[in-house]
């Protein structure tokens, strides 16, 4: 999870930009539920690190939100009450054997840096958000091992400057996204440069959402309408970050359709030096792309190289219209050791979003999610696989421990192996959970 969908709002100094969309335009979220309290995380941590531990959790992610560790921006100090809150939690992770991976950046730009400097837009917003990244090692560094810079960075190019469905909810603006993409991986390098400087213990890395591209035909249009989708949507990010370089191909397409990224001189060499360690790679759906009818002169979107199509046999989770395709997990594992073979990488995030849950509550008052316990079967079953042909994966988080709030969507779909009633913040284990500890007892799947 993360601090914005887990924590709610109370005791934060500033508002980030889904605390000021909510706050402003409620009627975009699903029955109304915002970020006020989400799944009040801010105050029961205790309790759930206990349930957690309870379903074999034996790691779990999470955010620690610049609008709450920092008391100002433009020099890094910190909230004294924000660094409280995360030192509690984070001792009460370890209390219950729980190692805690943490995330510097999952959407919740400050609204104050989006409306005074532009948010990613801004390379002054970049050098901030380094200076908050010190200022977080050096609160928690020594506590925690593992840490990440950005959760799926592409999110905040595609919600908020391609295709509107995150705040600031723009539409068409190619040149300013591309420049948002280029921003956000460089201020993942400075936050990897920050972590070496202080000489710590653990290791650095950067999640990033895949949903790699299917072509409609092994015809060769259809085959480069697939490598651009990849290229742009997650090489673009695991690239630089693990290879220190963007893919060339992807350069040069940008370069050539004149909307390229503005750097500096010295950025080379900043990115090359500071790569991470690890990846995290969230895994939900494929996409099946098909070479377009023709290119789009209006504009710059990267789909004027890709036309999405619908694969006739597909099966899909009628919640959220996603495709269920447990075989990608294994193609991306094995994308992972051909392209990147010296990095090791875990799944991050991995799960299904079902509407009304209710409706599968059984006598006992449990709700029984068999189809979200044969979904994870499947996809461990296809990720076992690729770790015996030899994919460097080191772990796997399911999405999500409890149910948490999901941006506009809310609750409208529920993801947790532990049930949270919205009335009392009422905690209840589903039967996936049971499933899971058992699987996590055992360290693998039942034959």
């Amino acid at each position: 999870m993360s601090g914005p969908q887990s924590e709610g709002w109370a005791g934060k100094r500033y508002e980030n930009i889904m605390d000021t969309w909510y706050r402003t335009r409620r009627e975009d979220f699903f029955d109304g539920v915002g970020p006020d309290v989400t799944s009040d995380f801010f105050h029961r941590f205790e309790e759930d690190f206990r349930r957690m531990k309870e379903a074999g959790v034996h790691s779990f992610r999470t955010s620690v939100q610049w609008t709450r560790l920092i008391a100002d921006f433009e020099t890094g100090k910190p909230d004294a009450q924000g660094v409280a809150f995360y030192r509690s939690m984070i001792e009460a992770a370890k209390k219950n054997g729980i190692e805690l991976v943490l995330n510097l950046h999952h959407f919740d730009m400050p609204t104050i840096l989006f409306e005074r400097y532009g948010g990613w837009e801004s390379r002054h917003v970049v050098e901030l958000f380094a200076k908050f990244a010190k200022t977080a090692f050096e609160c928690f560094g020594n506590d925690v091992r593992f840490w990440t810079t950005f959760n799926e960075p592409m999110v905040i190019v595609d919600g908020g400057y391609l295709y509107g469905y995150h705040y600031p909810g723009l539409k068409g603006e190619g040149r300013r996204g591309v420049q948002v993409l280029y921003h956000l991986c460089l201020a993942s390098a400075m936050a990897v440069e920050q972590y070496r400087k202080l000489g710590l213990k653990g290791k650095i890395g950067l999640i990033v959402n895949v949903t790699p591209a299917y072509s409609k035909s092994n015809g060769e249009a259809d085959q480069n309408a697939a490598r651009f989708f990849d290229w742009f949507h997650w090489r673009s990010f695991l690239d630089v970050s693990i290879l220190g370089r963007f893919p060339e191909e992807l350069v040069d397409v940008l370069r050539r359709d004149g909307v390229l990224w503005n750097a500096k001189e010295e950025d080379e060499a900043l990115l090359m030096a500071n790569r991470i360690d690890f990846a995290g790679i969230n895994y939900y759906h494929p996409t099946r792309v098909q070479a377009p009818d023709s290119i789009t002169e209006t504009g710059w979107l990267p789909d004027r190289y890709y036309a999405h199509y619908d694969w006739p046999q597909k099966r899909v989770n009628a919640s959220k219209n996603w495709e269920i395709f447990p075989r990608a997990l294994y193609d991306v594992a094995m994308a992972m050791k051909t392209l990147y073979p010296d990095t090791p990488w875990f799944v991050s995030e991995c799960g299904i979003g079902v509407h009304d849950e209710e409706r599968f509550r059984d006598p006992e008052g449990v709700i029984d999610d068999a189809y979200r316990i044969a979904f994870f079967e499947e996809h461990l079953e296809w990720l076992h696989q690729a770790i015996q042909e030899g994919a460097d994966c080191f772990g796997f988080h399911v999405w999500a421990a409890l149910d948490c709030w999901s941006w506009n969507n809310a609750y409208r779909n529920r993801y947790g192996l532990i049930e949270v009633d919205l009335s009392d913040q009422r905690r209840t284990m589903k039967r996936s959970g049971t499933w899971y500890r058992k699987v996590s007892m055992r360290n693998g799947l039942e034959k």
